[in-house]
């Protein structure tokens, strides 16, 4: 009756597992990493699982009944990682998989959605039974920049206006061991962001009361922003991406009113004043 948690030595990944493990025994759970031995902080059986090895991944999901699915971090490179995971569970006979997928996958204008979409339908043509997760932003994604908006003086971004539905990645880990544990979750496709909004002018007044200090919000143009990024050493490539995901996020990307995810987890997503908060402790 095993749960195989994959990419479980990541950020989401070892929310994940920790959360698990306080629902169900240690030894039903197994970490599915590039790097077993890295894994043995994570207090459970951890086999080597890479997305681009086939054969390794059918031998590593063997007596896997549900798998947690979760995307790869090789944007661009994902939608065949993640076809070399699903054919490999439907050879290891896994019962289902739960898949993190993107808010909004099947409409999205970020330039994630095409190989979330290509998952989504690469899931739904496979015969196995599958769960959805549609995670928005991780709040995460834009307090970790807060270091630099404090030596910089100010918190610089291209999403204008644009409304953010984030929420901590500890909730989307939440929901995740929800819907890997829970019943009736076949065939479901969850919506899941944070239950309130909220703009990059907002978020810096946050920071700001939090601080004491005066960290205004700097709207930039797309093009500004990624040469800025670049300047602080993201690569190139990236840079250009975070850009046009803030461009995105201008025209509606980020935002999801619907509140799937307090329901799905049974509790209100983390305000956006404690995520600051826990940014600012790591920043100092």
């Amino acid at each position: 009756m095993a749960i195989g948690i994959t990419g479980a030595t990541g950020q989401l990944g070892g929310l994940v597992v920790e959360k698990l493990k306080a629902a169900i025994p240690a030894t039903d759970i197994v970490a599915l990493v590039r790097t077993p031995s890295k894994a043995a902080a994570l207090g459970v059986v951890a086999r080597a699982a890479d997305y681009t090895q086939p054969a390794e991944l059918v031998e590593a999901l063997a007596g896997i009944e549900t798998l947690l699915l979760i995307s790869s971090n090789e944007i661009g490179k994902r939608a065949e990682q993640h076809r070399n995971v699903i054919d490999a569970a439907k050879k290891a006979g896994v019962k289902r998989i739960v898949y993190t997928s993107l808010l909004h996958a099947d409409t999205s204008v970020l330039s994630l959605a095409d190989e979330h979409r290509a998952t989504e339908a690469d899931l739904k043509a496979s015969g196995i039974a599958f769960t959805i997760l549609r995670n928005g932003w991780y709040t995460e994604n834009y307090t970790g920049s807060i270091a630099g908006s404090l030596a910089g003086g100010a918190f610089l971004g291209s999403a204008g206006n644009g409304r953010i539905a984030s929420a901590a990645r500890a909730d989307y880990a939440a929901a995740a061991v929800v819907a890997l544990t829970g019943s009736g979750q076949e065939g479901r496709v969850y919506e899941l962001a944070g239950d309130d909004s909220y703009t990059l002018c907002d978020l810096a007044a946050e920071i700001s009361r939090q601080t004491g200090r005066e960290i205004p919000y700097k709207d930039l143009p797309e093009a500004e922003y990624a040469a800025a990024l670049k300047g602080f050493g993201v690569p190139e490539g990236f840079a250009a991406a975070i850009a046009g995901w803030d461009v995105s996020a201008a025209q509606g990307a980020l935002f999801d009113d619907g509140r799937q995810l307090s329901a799905l987890i049974g509790r209100p997503t983390t305000p956006l004043a404690a995520v600051v908060a826990d940014a600012l402790k790591s920043a100092k």
